[in-house]
């Protein structure tokens, strides 16, 4: 067994309570002491599939690795499998960061000026990522939200590696989306109504999808700013993004973007916060 493997079975012993209880996939936690006291921990559902976890395994690799590859600024990340009696744990642990760089918070305490700065920083920023994938052969999905990303000086940090989105088809990534939900209530919806599970992932793989996600989720944010952040971003998309993609973010941006209401009602019955998820 690995150091790193010891050292997660000794912080999951010890666990305390998680970080953040708005994850679909895990409660993700930060040890109290010990040699991950400086790294977030996130356990993912396990099982017998071995087959399974370790193509995710290698996807997740593949993942962290394309990501960086697109310049996308992301903390040390690290997949690990634990095994015990054959039974397999999905682990990932990552570099905490400094709450108060967290982008959810940062927008919720800034002056509307501020948060219009960290909107801008971050629409490019994704509009980069998109223009750098392009020409990839793989199908690959980004879900840079406000409670996904962290902001500093040097610009936006992205921290979400799971689901590994990246050479899954769209039927692979909503099953995948059941095997790891957490919640049995969700698999048993999957059962039911497949294609609203599977729907989940459809703005991940969207260039126009993943930057209208981000500023309506900024929109609920502070509802009484709402208005004129989407005056500002309708000329921040006008002004700063070429093309297409600048296109299809304005004819989403002619009202105020929502999330789909199965998604809002999902999060509802299992109790969801809005809160960033490290």
């Amino acid at each position: 067994m690995s150091d790193l493997a010891q050292d997660v079975r000794a912080a999951l012993a010890a666990r305390g309570e998680p970080v953040s209880r708005l994850g679909y996939f895990c409660l993700p936690f930060r040890p109290e002491g010990g040699p991950l006291a400086d790294r977030v921990i996130k356990t993912y559902r396990g099982g017998r599939d071995r087959d399974l976890l370790q193509e995710l395994g290698a996807r997740h690799a593949a993942y962290v690795d394309m990501l960086q590859w697109a310049g996308v600024r992301l903390p040390e990340t690290k997949f690990l499998i634990l095994e015990a009696a054959g039974y397999l744990q999905p682990v990932i642990v990552q570099e905490a960061l400094d709450e108060r760089i967290l982008m959810r918070p940062k927008l919720e305490a800034a002056s509307l000026s501020e948060m219009q700065d960290i909107l801008g920083a971050a629409t490019l920023s994704i509009a980069d990522f998109w223009a750098r994938v392009a020409d990839r052969p793989e199908r690959i999905g980004y879900h840079p939200s406000i409670r996904n990303c962290a902001i500093d000086d040097q610009g936006p940090i992205f921290f979400d590696t799971f689901p590994p989105l990246i050479g899954y088809s769209h039927a692979e990534m909503g099953k995948l989306l059941l095997r790891f939900s957490e919640s049995g209530l969700v698999r048993a919806m999957g059962r039911v109504m497949p294609g609203r599970i599977r729907g989940i992932q459809d703005e991940w793989y969207s260039p126009a999808g993943t930057i209208v996600g981000l500023i309506g989720s900024a929109v609920r944010l502070r509802p009484a700013d709402g208005p004129a952040t989407l005056a500002w971003a309708q000329g921040f998309v006008a002004g700063q993004l070429r093309g297409a993609l600048r296109d299809e973010v304005l004819a989403e941006l002619d009202r105020p973007p929502r999330l789909p209401a199965y998604w809002t009602g999902m999060r509802r019955l299992l109790g969801l916060e809005g809160k960033p998820n490290v």
